[in-house]
């Protein structure tokens, strides 16, 4: 399965999803809106991570992957509590916060198992509702073009990542009919969401080649999304891509939102 290359990381300049430093804060309002669009993708990338040990499904780099989106929620909702310009936004920040740590609780303390997958799943979906309100909030408390646009280009990454874990749900047989109705769903949606994004007035001739490169990575999860249902019971190598491609098509949305996140 092809991945991304050294050459087109230091050439797009993608450096992966790191934990900030600790003295990061928000630095303006396209950045509170790509950092509680994050919030958004992490809430499915760790219950992505979650099945992926569950299943064995690269089950060390997945731990890798649950345990630094955890630390990095944890920095972004601390920075995004701080940063919150009005009551309605800090009312939800404090409601995320507590579903937060319920959501934790069912992440760590025990083994991730095949009996927690439902709690998991359902909880995601809760965190991901307040996260994608704040979102929806700061988006709006902007005013501007460009806050519209990072909202989406972050919400193509939390795409790649529901995707992925419902493609994860779909092969362990857990919520069968919800997850083939949200791969379909979310499939759309994304194909939508680039076809926006490439087409803005906005997007520099960099954030184009970088949507190119996303396309590319996209034909590769959807391939491997494809492959895995249609294999009956997926063995480790079909979710095992699943886990590879959404990890190497999020680090190019990451970049794409980043760059929109930039403009002025």
């Amino acid at each position: 399965m092809p991945t991304l290359s050294r050459r087109q990381f230091a050439a797009l300049g993608l450096v992966g999803l790191t934990i900030p430093p600790v003295w990061a804060q928000v630095k303006d309002m396209n950045d509170a809106i790509n950092k509680a669009g994050r919030q958004r993708m992490l809430s499915q990338r760790v219950a992505k991570a979650y099945l992926g040990v569950a299943l064995e499904a690269l089950p060390a780099q997945a731990e890798k992957v649950l345990s630094q989106s955890m630390a990095l929620f944890d920095r972004q909702l601390v920075e995004l509590k701080g940063f919150a310009p009005n009551p309605g936004i800090r009312d939800t920040y404090g409601q995320l916060e507590r579903a937060w740590l319920d959501f934790k609780d069912r992440l760590v303390g025990k083994p991730a198992s095949m009996a927690g997958a439902d709690a998991v799943l359902a909880q995601s979906e809760t965190v991901l509702a307040l996260a994608h309100q704040g979102t929806t909030q700061l988006e709006k408390a902007s005013g501007q073009p460009s806050g519209r646009l990072v909202n989406l280009a972050g919400r193509q990454r939390m795409l790649s990542q529901r995707l992925a874990k419902y493609a994860l749900a779909s092969g362990a047989r857990i919520q069968l009919a919800t997850a083939t109705t949200e791969i379909e769903k979310n499939r759309s949606e994304f194909v939508t969401g680039l076809e926006v994004l490439a087409e803005a007035p906005q997007a520099t001739p960099r954030i184009r080649e970088t949507l190119k490169l996303g396309e590319q990575q996209w034909l590769l999860f959807d391939a491997a999304i494809r492959s895995s249902s249609r294999s009956g019971q997926p063995v480790k190598e079909a979710l095992a891509h699943i886990m590879t491609t959404s990890e190497n098509l999020l680090l190019v949305l990451d970049d794409v939102t980043n760059q929109y996140a930039a403009l002025r």
